[in-house]
């Protein structure tokens, strides 16, 4: 075989061993040490044949981490009622939620303005990491009133489900009064925590919900993974 269709040859066979689901999406390869010893070559044609499974998209290279193979980009639908276990279960994956943080404090004063809240009012701040099939898709901030809902986090800490938490604090629905997209690129914490590489495209959301009264109950920043979510919008 040619020399240079040699990478081709080590591409096509790690291609065929992705779509059998040998590695599944998010699972970290080899080595390029170990695949070389694998296919006796050296390290160079196997980032060759690395290069290009990243350049057909299935799989992505982050510094000082290594190969991890691509993972299916989460439909999230954004309308009048969104709720992340749905979304993600109807996009055919298993939901699941890390807490980070549970704490009552100060409002900061866009946070007091988007709930209607005096300045200087306490407010519940429940801060984590949203996962679909075990990948981290989301980092989120929502902040309540704390004067209606003073029981949140100690719901939360048994069960870690907003709308449950919500559900029982008296709220039965709640819908999305409004939504804000942005383009970010992932800080060093957002890139760790949501295991992307530095500068990585991340899509933000600012969002308040309302109760049945149109008051608001939550206020929230939700940063997705760029290349892991496709937000679409539902009417």
């Amino acid at each position: 075989m040619a020399r240079g269709a040699i990478w081709a040859a080590i591409a096509g066979t790690l291609a065929g061993e992705l779509a059998q689901g040998l590695y599944p999406a998010g699972a970290k390869l080899p080595t390029e040490a170990e695949l070389a010893a694998r296919f006796g070559v050296n390290r160079h044609t196997v980032r060759h044949a690395l290069a290009d499974l990243a350049a057909k998209g299935l799989v992505v290279s982050r510094r000082g981490a290594g190969v991890f193979v691509a993972s299916r980009p989460t439909d999230y639908a954004i309308g009048r009622r969104v709720r992340f276990n749905e979304n993600v279960t109807a996009a055919g994956q298993v939901p699941s939620r890390e807490l980070t943080r549970l704490e009552t404090r100060v409002a900061a004063g866009h946070e007091a303005a988007a709930l209607g809240l005096e300045p200087g009012a306490l407010v519940q701040v429940v801060e984590g990491v949203s996962l679909a099939d075990g990948q981290p898709i989301a980092m989120f901030r929502s902040v309540f009133p704390a004067a209606r809902f003073s029981g949140l986090l100690d719901a939360l800490r048994e069960v870690p489900s907003i709308t449950m938490a919500l559900a029982a604090a008296g709220v039965d629905d709640y819908v999305r009064a409004s939504t804000r997209v942005t383009a970010k690129a992932a800080k060093p914490v957002q890139a760790l925590r949501l295991r992307l590489r530095e500068g990585a495209p991340i899509l933000r959301t600012e969002a308040v919900n309302v109760d049945g009264a149109a008051v608001p109950v939550e206020y929230g920043l939700t940063w997705f993974a760029g290349e892991r979510v496709t937000l679409t919008l539902s009417v």
